[in-house]
């Protein structure tokens, strides 16, 4: 009963005022909930950044547009800029990791053949990836510069939505594209129910966007890891060691698979540390084993990938014609910190997506709760300071 006063109470607020096309804001009938570490948990042994979100990496920028419509469409684009210049002029080195393939990433085999992404790495739903990426091509045209290019290789992940929104209105045209794109700036932004995480669906709860970052000693490189994640996938939810989701009856197979365990997830690593692709794919591997840590498994119907980036000035990647280029390159024996930063931001940035999301009714008038965060912190063992 007291799901559907709830349920009641959302279906009011939404006649009384749609939203459709919030830019970088959440649904302005929900009401935003704290970070894991706001409320005393804390993930590893790495210090984070200053915001402990993935615009701790100079020059990173991030932006949404949330599409909140009716009853039914529940989703958004997200977007995360490597720096705010003309990508197309100024590529950055990059990598694509794949856990399980069950996904449609556009524009990754490119980025793996060259090692090197072009454009803004845009997140949305599943049947939404074509409109986005046509979006994103025909953003970068327009760019100055760019008036004889006749290949652009857009990068555009997803996670399948289609649960809470009706994926198949395929709503998405050129300017939501642009809009998220010019949303996208340094510094704060919204997680959880927004973006590109506004309908998913994490470990039987609302799932979302999340972040997270981790900055290294100088004894180590001082170089700073930031994470960027799209939750929409299933396992026994884990946090600090702790099978939470166990302990609240929330499991794949509960009940001859009580719900279907699948879903996805797109991980998104920046650094500024000058790695190039070799060192960026082993890099995007470890943020699986941030997953992994979170109770996630990689089910057979998971689209399970990692896009990783490095932001450092002198990698970045110019039309010159040259036959011989000089860039500098972090030796192998400098990655091992790099990589636990990954696992810890990566991990983080999971739970975050789930702390930060709230109680999200979509199509058919179906209700999906937020974590319950009173109960997961009465839980012994996940306040691990």
């Amino acid at each position: 009963m007291k799901l559907i006063a709830v349920a009641a109470l959302i279906v009011m607020a939404l006649g009384l005022s749609q939203t459709s096309g919030a830019v970088g804001k959440n649904d302005p009938q929900q009401v935003s909930r704290p970070r894991a570490r706001t409320l005393g948990l804390s993930f590893g042994v790495l210090p984070t950044g200053p915001l402990n979100l993935i615009t701790d990496v100079q020059g990173v920028k991030v932006g949404h547009f949330t599409l909140i419509e009716g009853e039914s469409l529940r989703t958004g684009i997200t977007a995360v800029l490597p720096h705010g210049g003309n990508m197309f002029l100024e590529k950055v080195p990059g990598a694509v990791a794949v856990g399980n393939g069950f996904g449609k990433l556009a524009g990754s085999t490119q980025v793996n053949e060259l090692g090197q992404i072009e454009t803004p790495i845009l997140l949305t739903n599943t049947l939404s990836v074509p409109q986005v990426a046509d979006g994103l091509i025909e953003y970068m045209l327009s760019l100055p510069g760019l008036e004889d290019v006749r290949s652009i290789n857009p990068l555009v992940a997803e996670t399948n939505d289609g649960w809470l929104n009706d994926i198949r209105r395929r709503p998405f045209g050129p300017d939501h594209v642009r809009a998220a794109v010019e949303a996208a700036g340094a510094g704060r932004f919204e997680t959880g129910c927004v973006g590109a995480g506004t309908g998913t669906i994490c470990f039987g709860f609302k799932g979302g966007i999340g972040s997270a970052s981790r900055k290294l000693p100088e004894s180590l490189g001082g170089w700073t890891v930031g994470v960027l994640v799209q939750t929409n996938f299933g396992g026994v939810l884990t946090i600090n060691g702790v099978q939470v989701g166990k302990l609240l009856g929330k499991y794949p197979y509960r009940e001859q698979v009580e719900k279907d365990p699948g879903g996805s997830i797109i991980m998104v690593v920046a650094t500024d540390a000058p790695l190039t692709h070799r060192n960026l794919r082993r890099l995007a591997d470890r943020a699986l084993l941030g997953m992994a840590r979170t109770g996630g498994y990689g089910s057979n119907g998971s689209g399970d990938y990692v896009i990783a980036f490095s932001t450092h000035a002198g990698c970045r990647i110019r039309s010159g014609g040259e036959l011989l280029v000089e860039r500098p390159v972090l030796d192998n024996n400098a990655m091992s910190p790099l990589f636990l930063a990954t696992v810890e931001a990566t991990e983080e940035a999971i739970i975050d997506s789930l702390f930060t999301a709230t109680l999200t009714m979509g199509r058919e008038g179906r209700v999906i709760e937020a974590l319950p965060m009173d109960e997961v912190l009465d839980l012994p063992g996940t306040k691990v300071k």
